[in-house]
């Protein structure tokens, strides 16, 4: 009996980055010689074990083989006889191919060490395409590692690809779906993640909404980039730099579908997409099953955000009733969060990139402002049912002009 530290503790420590989770695998044993030395069984679909004192997570070595369809169509052999190696091969990537002995040797029998020194995300075997959830992680480690200069090695571009081909996307859960996509929009660089999916056309089955916008024009005027799809990637890029929130990050990738419901004969203007929007990034979170937060405010975002582009530009009356629509009153970090977002759509342009957007500001400016209107205070002047939310708007109005009025001044 052999225990061994494998995977991603062993790659994140050979790249000096912080090792988060530690997994172990077990070579030479038994289900009832781990339960007798008090590990505590955990695995439903194969022989993994916690630790009874550290709780971190001690599997069997195994042999897996392809039985149907989809990341769960295996079946698994984890006798006491398989070896390291064969555990090792039937890894994704050569970097996750690696494992630790007591010592602190490395075991590297598929040349990960290697890949590493050369930043190349490479399979470990042709099994690789047996498992359609591969294609969504090896595009995670490229967004994961690309601060580092890795790539994906063409060789297993190509069998990411296959596997779109032969439609083995279809066979994934919504839900490990949106995991893995999760984590990507968590990462520094998430647009990685969407780019590669999209060469090896892995956008299409789960994400069609967005693979669309590229090739659909934007007015070079205000967008320099000119092509949707682009621009939507240094979005995503621009909102690294503002926000860590999953919700945020999720309403500046999609804020922008709507592009693609506009007309052809219309481009490059697209009128109304705001709007048009809120049903494509429904049916795109419904399909997910994105959380109902990112939902709601990808709407928000999607229908709001030429408001703020134009604040300047808007009557009083008009910032009242975005406040109102985005419940802001009652809801303000939400609201904090729409504007990070519409500032990250500002600046994911070329060359206005670290523009200041005081538009966000102004916005903020006049929601701080109207939001200290004492209702009590109405209340008591004798105002009773609709009138009390009539004269709370026309103060708040009022309000909102002395911020433009000095504004302009």
């Amino acid at each position: 009996m052999q225990t061994y530290l494998v995977g991603g503790a062993v790659r994140d420590k050979l790249l000096e980055r912080p090792i988060k989770d530690k997994d172990w695998v077990v070579v030479g044993a038994t289900p009832e010689q781990m339960l007798q030395q008090g590990f505590v069984a955990v695995g439903a679909d194969f022989p993994v074990f916690l630790h009874p004192k550290s709780k971190e997570e001690y599997a069997l070595a195994r042999i897996e083989k392809k039985v149907g369809a989809g990341y769960t169509g295996f079946s698994c052999d984890a006798s006491s006889k398989v070896t390291l190696k064969e555990d090792l091969l039937r890894r994704d990537l050569t970097i996750n191919a690696m494992a630790m002995d007591q010592e602190g040797q490395i075991i590297d029998p598929y040349q990960g060490r290697q890949d590493l020194d050369n930043k190349i995300l490479r399979h470990v075997s042709d099994a690789f395409i047996e498992d359609p959830l591969r294609v969504l992680r090896v595009a995670r480690f490229a967004a994961r590692y690309h601060y580092l200069g890795f790539t994906i090695a063409p060789e297993t571009l190509s069998l990411m690809q296959t596997i779109v081909a032969n439609g083995e996307l279809k066979a994934l859960s919504a839900e490990r779906v949106w995991q893995e996509t999760a984590r990507a929009i968590l990462e520094d660089h998430p647009e990685v993640y969407f780019e590669s999916l999209r060469v090896c056309g892995g956008l299409t089955e789960w994400f069609p909404e967005l693979d669309v916008l590229w090739g659909i024009p934007n007015p070079p005027r205000w967008h320099p980039e000119v092509d949707t799809g682009v621009h939507i990637m240094m979005v995503l890029q621009q909102v690294t730099r503002l926000s860590k929130t999953l919700s945020v990050r999720y309403a500046a990738l999609v804020h922008d579908l709507g592009k693609g419901l506009t007309p052809s004969e219309k481009w490059p203007s697209h009128r109304g997409h705001e709007k048009l929007g809120v049903d494509a990034i429904r049916t795109l979170s419904l399909r997910l099953k994105v959380p109902n937060d990112c939902r709601d405010l990808a709407v928000m975002v999607s229908e709001y955000h030429t408001h703020v582009h134009k604040a300047y530009e808007l009557k009083a009356s008009t910032i009242l009733a975005m406040l109102n629509a985005c419940d802001a009153w009652r809801k303000p970090e939400r609201f904090a969060d729409f504007l990070l977002a519409c500032k990250a759509d500002a600046r994911g342009r070329t060359t206005f990139e670290d523009i200041p957007y005081a538009n966000a500001d102004y916005i903020w400016q006049a929601y701080s402002r109207a939001a200290k209107v004492d209702i009590k205070a109405i209340v008591a002047k004798g105002y009773k049912g609709s009138a009390i939310k009539e004269q709370v708007n026309q103060e708040r109005i009022r309000i909102i002009n002395e911020l433009k009025n000095s504004d302009n001044k």
